[in-house]
């Protein structure tokens, strides 16, 4: 026998012993419900056949019903079904796998911090995730950095502290499994299956009945009661971590309402239940409870039909679009949200205006964006707009059971349970400082708490934000101090600074370099290649505690980067948003200025992107002029057309920033024509409309993120209709009135007292 083929035998067999020793370590985790994170390090051949001796160990003794192996190609001789590549992680949300195996060590692989949250969460009981990582892991960017490598840098020259900080994370818990590949693997104590409260033997892993009582704990039968039992005005707000059934609760839901409805008798109105998530994926598994519950209706795209009626998927940029135009909502309507967390709070508080039953579902820790920022920063409108809103918390797992190591893991790893300091102290002076991001990465408290300062200032902070925080190239973190309590922060990354002939083939779309996006958007909508030579900073986040949001801390931030930048040659710092009045207030009061607005509504937000730029250089200030006189010669016609159905209060705030015209004497003549006689308003729309832009900077100043304060809705009414086409038809229900003659009569009263705001005469001294 050769040498070669006995030491083939001898790793055969070393492959094998490993594969048997990790499914006995399975069999130990599924008595308690629990599941483990395997990692498996070396040279990519060695790892991958050692994954796959698991692979195939485990089918032969059944113990894999759905394993999924995740790498850039598939493995030979697995099934098609059986590989995916990372960027589709999120297609199997809502399934359920027991072997998961992902591939970080072979070329064209890297870590994806999403893909790898999101697989987490699919896991079941017993089932054991396989991380595939180089020996050196860390010391080196992956392949998945490409991702993050903007233009002009490569991927091989980022640092990676982000996986040197994962490396040294698994490398110091005791729960993980440590296989190195070729030799045995080392496993954790498992204690002795736990009993229950009352001594009985731990449950098994729950599966998805096809029917009957379909709840599989407390928790989601007591969700699903208060969500088929929703009253008017009574929104419920559903909070959850991964893995407890909420979306699953929402599906049983509508399962049970559809079937009352088609008990009802022929003579009752089927039910039409709209369901809205950031993407259609977050909702699968809604659908597929709602198909073995309901095994007599169809699903058609992102529609299900019942005898008793229809639950219909709508993104969020749609459902706000027919909302505006009154085509879903009103008396009986039902809506649910899921991930609310994901979605603006101003979206959402029109919702609430807008259908009479509602609930908010949402996760507290997960990928999917921040539950926690949802509770602090939509709480408020909920308490104004309904108060008598109800809550409900699922705490208990389903897909495994508390303790679970790999949850613990996974919410450590990837800071999904990130958390800001409970109580910031305002002790001594605010002071500003410019972070060390292998400091920071290196200082595993230090970087919990401002990672968690972000997760609750903003909605859709996902762990590929903490990668790019510590690694991402040009990116600068500054924060605000008092004492050794952190304040604030402020993320920023520089962008431009592109050659003349790039700029050029750029502007003309000839070329799409990676990152960049405020220059390259204001290079090719806005017309000014100067965007793309000039040197640009842009704020990528900015957050301080929820209990000082008031106290003008983020434009103490703001203040500065701005004198940062002009010390470093910045000629612009810039930002962009979903444009929302609260946020352009503060952006406004930091002294920044409008130049862009996005002539459709984000899919995932339901807004329109604001980009607001302020210069620090002299060639940032003559780029900054003509970016904003370009902007409102075209926001006229723009708000004519193409954003007619933008939010009102959001155009009035642009037009804010306008140059105010002028009234001559036939200005004022004719609006006193409609004000205090009988002139038709449409008549006079050019003199209304002048009125409006010299009135509307009137608004509010000076208020930090988060605000949202009520404002006067009159000359935001007056805007839609002088500049946007709203009719008596729209006006109408806004107003409290009753049709066309009663809009006309408050048109008069609206201009009259704008025009009396502005200087204008009163009935008397018009001779009226």
């Amino acid at each position: 026998m050769s040498g070669r083929v006995q030491h083939g035998r001898d790793r055969d067999g070393r492959e094998a012993r490993a594969a048997r020793a990790l499914l006995v370590q399975a069999r130990r985790l599924a008595r308690h419900r629990w599941r483990g994170l395997v990692w498996l390090s070396g040279e990519a051949e060695a790892c991958r056949r050692a994954a796959h001796s698991l692979w195939q160990a485990g089918e032969e003794q059944g113990a894999w019903r759905a394993p999924l192996w995740i790498a850039a190609e598939p493995l030979e001789g697995l099934a098609a079904s059986a590989w995916l590549p990372a960027a589709k992680a999120r297609t199997r949300l809502g399934g359920e796998q027991d072997l998961v195996v992902i591939d970080a060590v072979s070329a064209g692989c890297g870590f994806d911090p999403e893909a790898f949250g999101a697989l987490a969460g699919t896991l079941t009981a017993g089932g054991l995730l396989v991380l595939m990582t180089p020996p050196d892991w860390g010391q080196r960017p992956d392949a998945d950095y490409a991702r993050l490598a903007e233009h002009p840098w490569r991927a091989e020259q980022l640092s990676a502290r982000y996986l040197a900080r994962l490396g040294r994370l698994l490398g110091d818990d005791a729960r993980v499994i440590r296989w190195t590949a070729g030799e045995a693997p080392r496993l954790p104590d498992v204690p002795e299956a736990m009993t229950g409260a009352k001594g009985e033997a731990p449950r098994e892993s729950p599966s998805l009945p096809a029917g009957g009582d379909a709840c599989l704990t407390e928790d989601q039968a007591e969700a699903v009661s208060r969500l088929t039992r929703l009253r008017r005005r009574r929104p419920l707000v559903l909070t959850a971590d991964r893995g407890r059934g909420k979306t699953a609760a929402l599906g049983i839901a509508c399962a049970r309402l559809l079937a009352e409805g088609a008990g009802a008798g022929s003579g009752a109105a089927e039910a039409e239940i709209l369901v809205t998530a950031p993407r259609p994926a977050a909702v699968a598994g809604l659908f597929e409870r709602l198909a073995a519950l309901c095994p007599e209706g169809q699903r058609h795209g992102h529609a299900f039909e019942a005898p008793g009626g229809r639950v219909r998927f709508l993104a969020p940029d749609e459902l706000a679009r027919l909302a505006e135009q009154g085509e879903v909502g009103g008396p009986g309507r039902l809506l649910l949200v899921d991930e609310a967390a994901a979605i603006p709070a101003p979206l959402l508080g029109r919702w609430l205006e807008a259908f009479p039953r509602i609930a908010f579902a949402t996760t507290v820790h997960g990928y999917e964006g921040s539950g926690r920022g949802f509770a602090l920063r939509f709480r408020e409108r909920l308490e104004r707009q309904a108060p008598d809103f109800r809550e409900c918390h699922l705490a208990e797992p389903i897909r495994w059971a508390p303790g679970d190591p790999l949850e613990a893991l996974t919410s450590r790893l990837l800071l999904l349970d990130g958390e800001p300091d409970t109580a910031p102290s305002a002790d001594g002076p605010l002071v500003s400082c410019r972070l060390d991001r292998d400091a920071l990465a290196a200082d595993e408290p230090r970087l919990r708490a401002l990672f968690g300062l972000l997760v609750q200032a903003h909605y859709r902070t996902t762990p590929a934000d903490l990668r790019r925080l510590l690694d991402g190239p040009g990116v600068a973190i500054t924060t605000l101090e008092a004492g050794s309590a952190l304040q604030g922060v402020a993320v920023c990354g520089d962008e431009g600074g592109f050659a003349a002939d790039l700029a050029e083939r750029v502007a003309r779309g000839e070329r799409r370099p990676r990152g960049h996006l405020l220059a390259q958007s204001l290079a090719a909508h806005a017309g000014e290649r100067a965007a793309l030579t000039a040197r640009l900073r842009r704020v990528l986040r900015i957050a301080v505690p929820a209990g000082r949001r008031r106290e003008r801390l983020g434009l103490h931030l703001l203040s500065a980067e701005v004198e940062r930048a002009r010390d470093e040659g910045i000629d612009l710092l810039g930002a962009s948003f979903g444009a929302e009045p609260g946020l352009q207030a503060f952006w406004r009061s930091a002294g920044f200025r409008a130049v862009r607005l996005g002539l459709t509504r984000e899919t995932a937000t339901g807004e329109h992107a604001l980009m607001v730029v302020r210069p620090t250089s002299v060639a940032g200030e003559a780029l900054a002029e003509r970016l904003q006189a370009r902007f409102h010669r075209q926001l006229p016609g723009l708000l004519a057309f193409e954003l007619a159905e933008l939010e009102p209060a959001v155009a009035l705030a642009l037009l804010a920033e306008g140059p105010a015209t002028a009234l001559d004497a036939a200005d004022r003549r004719d609006i006193e024509d409609v004000a205090f006689g009988h002139r038709e308003p449409a008549l006079a729309r050019p003199a209304i409309q002048a009125l409006v832009r010299r009135c509307a900077g009137g608004g509010s100043e000076g208020v930090d993120q988060g605000d949202d304060d009520e404002r006067d809705e009159e000359p935001a009414l007056l805007a839609a209709w002088a500049f946007q086409g709203r009719g008596a038809n729209w006006l109408a229900p806004r107003l409290g009135v009753a049709g066309k003659k009663d809009v006309q009569a408050w048109l008069r009263e609206a201009v009259a007292r704008l025009h009396d705001r502005d200087g204008g005469l009163s009935p008397d001294q018009a001779g009226r």
